[in-house]
C-alpha cells in the first residue's frame, strides 16, 4: 500500500493518478499504517515541500509556488515525478501527463497558431513525454485539427443510437449489455421504444445539422435484419440527413454478423462498420467469453465485403490474459490479409464493473511487454498505411499507455473524435446511454438514461423529457 499524508489537498487528485501510473496495482491510504511508500507533503509560503519514503530510502525535495496553479501543479509533478525515477523506476511513456485526452493540449495550442516545433518542445518541457509519444500525439492531433475543419460546432450535432444487448459478456467488458438470449422475446419492445425516443429528438433537433451518426452497445448486431431496418429507417424518414458525413454501426462480434444483418445495414445506408476481433488467437477468444472461431472472423470480414462495405474498422486489444508477444505479432501479421480502412487498438484498462475486476482475474504484465506489444500494432498500422486520427487513455491501462485509432485517408471516424474532444452536441437515445450538451461557452452538461432496457420502457417518456428539459438552452 502507498500511504499519502498531505497537508495541502489541492492536488491531491494529480499527485495520486501521477503515483498510480507508477504503481498501479497499488492501493492509496490516509493514515500512517505500514506500507510499502508514502509520500508527505505540506507547505509554506513559497515552496511545497515533499518526502518520499521508499523502505530504506528517504527522498527529500522542495517544489516553488509560481504565479499559476497551472505552473505550480506542473512543477510540482515534475519534481515528484524525476525523484521517483530516483528509486529505480522506468520513465513513463506519457511523462507526468494524466489525462484522458492529451490531443485537447495539442489542438489548443494548434488553434492558436503555435508551431509544431514549440508545441514538441512544451510537451518535453512541461510534461516530460517520450518522443515516440510526442510523435504520435502530434500526429494525431494534426490529423484531428484538418479532419473537425469540416465540422460545424455550432449548428450541427451528433446522433448515438445504443443497443444495449450482446451474446455473451468478455471477460474485459464494462459497457452496459445485457444478454441477448434472455432479452430475445422482448427486444421488438425495446425498438419500439427506442424509435419513438428517436422520432423525439428527431423534432427537438429539426432545426440542427445532424452531422456523424454511430449505432453501438452493446453489439447492435445482437438484434434481427429487420429490427435494425426498423430503426435505421426511422432516421431516414424523420432526420434530415442532407448534412449527415458518415453513418456507423459497430457490427462487432462475428458471431453476430449475417449476411441478412450486413444487407439491412447497407440498404439503411450505413457507410462504416466495425468488425472487432480484439485478437486472432482461439486460445484467447475461448478464455474472455467470445464463442466464435477464427474462422468466423474471416467469414464475417468476407461477407461484409460482398455486401459492398468499403469502410470497415476492426479493433484489437492488447495486454489480453495470458497473451505473448509473439501471439500479437501472430495477430497483426493475419491483420495484413484482412487490410482494413481502419484498426483501432486499445491498451487494456481494468474497469470497476468488468469481470476480470471482479473475479480477480486479470494477469499483470511488465510494462516493456505490453510496451513492445503496443509497437508491434502501431508498426503494423504504419505499414499498411494508416495514419492516427484519434486517441485518448484511461485509468489503469496496461503500460500506462492510450487507445489510438489508425486509418486511410478520408476513412477516419468523425464521431470517435467528436465524443473525445467534447466540442459538438451529441445526443444519445436508447439504455444505458449519456448525451453530452456542448453550451456556446464551452460549458457541457450530461443527460443520463436508465441502464436497464425494462427500466428505459417502462421510463421512456421521463428519458425524452429529460432531453426535453435541456433542449433549446445550448
Amino acid at each position: 500500500m502507498i500511504s499519502l499524508l498531505l497537508e495541502d489537498m489541492t492536488f491531491e487528485q494529480d499527485i495520486r493518478e501521477l503515483l498510480m501510473a507508477f504503481y498501479p496495482d497499488e492501493k492509496y491510504i490516509y493514515t500512517n499504517e505500514d506500507v510499502s511508500l508514502s509520500l508527505l507533503l505540506s507547505k509554506d509560503e513559497t515552496n511545497y515541500h515533499i518526502k518520499i519514503k521508499d523502505e530504506g530510502n528517504l527522498l527529500e525535495f522542495s517544489s516553488p509556488l509560481r504565479e499559476t496553479k497551472f505552473d505550480t501543479k506542473n512543477d510540482l509533478k515534475r519534481n515528484i515525478y524525476t525523484n521517483i525515477l530516483k528509486l529505480g523506476n522506468k520513465e513513463l511513456p506519457w511523462g507526468t501527463l494524466t489525462g484522458i485526452r492529451p490531443t485537447k493540449i495539442i489542438m489548443e495550442m494548434l488553434e492558436n497558431d503555435m508551431s509544431l516545433e514549440d508545441i514538441k518542445k512544451h510537451l518535453k518541457e512541461v510534461y516530460l513525454v517520450s518522443d515516440k509519444r510526442i510523435k504520435l500525439c502530434t500526429d494525431t492531433a494534426k490529423n484531428e485539427f484538418n479532419i473537425l475543419k469540416k465540422v460545424d460546432y455550432k449548428n450541427g450535432y451528433s446522433l448515438y443510437i445504443g443497443i444495449p444487448f450482446c451474446p455473451t459478456r468478455c471477460l474485459y467488458c464494462s459497457f452496459t449489455s445485457y444478454s441477448i438470449a434472455q432479452w430475445k422475446k422482448d427486444t421488438d419492445t425495446y425498438v419500439e421504444a427506442l424509435c419513438k425516443e428517436l422520432l423525439a429528438v428527431s423534432k427537438m433537433y429539426k432545426d440542427k445539422k445532424l452531422q456523424t451518426i454511430y449505432m453501438g452497445g452493446g453489439t447492435p448486431t445482437s438484434l434481427e435484419g429487420y429490427q435494425l431496418s426498423k430503426i435505421l429507417n426511422v432516421v431516414k424518414k424523420n432526420f434530415d440527413l442532407s448534412n449527415l458525413l458518415e453513418l456507423t454501426v459497430e457490427a462487432g462480434r462475428p458471431d453476430s454478423i449475417t449476411r441478412e444483418k450486413l444487407e439491412a445495414l447497407k440498404a439503411a445506408g450505413v457507410d462504416r462498420i466495425s468488425i472487432n476481433p480484439q485478437t486472432m488467437q482461439q486460445k484467447t477468444l475461448d478464455l474472455i467469453g467470445r464463442h466464435h472461431t477464427i474462422e468466423d472472423i474471416y467469414e464475417s470480414y468476407k461477407l461484409a465485403r460482398e455486401v459492398g462495405f468499403e469502410n470497415i474498422n476492426m479493433d484489437f486489444i492488447i495486454g489480453l490474459n495470458g497473451e505473448t508477444l509473439e501471439d500479437v505479432s501472430d495477430s497483426f501479421t493475419k491483420v495484413r490479409l484482412f487490410a482494413p480502412e481502419s484498426i483501432t487498438i486499445h491498451s487494456l484498462a481494468l474497469k470497476r464493473a468488468a469481470r476480470l475486476n471482479t473475479e480477480n482475474k486479470r494477469e499483470i504484465m511488465d510494462n516493456d511487454l505490453i510496451l513492445a506489444m503496443i509497437n508491434t500494432a502501431t508498426d503494423t498500422c504504419a505499414d499498411l498505411g494508416l495514419e492516427p486520427y484519434y486517441l485518448y487513455r484511461q485509468k489503469n491501462m496496461a503500460g500506462n499507455l492510450e487507445n489510438i485509432g489508425f486509418s486511410k485517408l478520408g476513412k477516419e471516424c468523425l464521431y470517435n473524435i467528436l465524443i473525445m474532444e467534447e466540442k459538438q452536441t451529441i445526443i444519445a437515445c436508447g439504455a444505458g446511454t449519456s448525451s453530452k450538451i456542448v453550451f456556446g461557452d464551452g460549458r457541457i452538461e450530461r443527460i443520463e438514461t436508465v441502464k436497464d432496457p425494462k427500466l428505459y420502457i417502462e421510463r421512456l417518456d421521463e428519458m425524452i423529457m429529460r432531453k426535453e428539459s435541456m433542449h433549446g438552452i445550448d
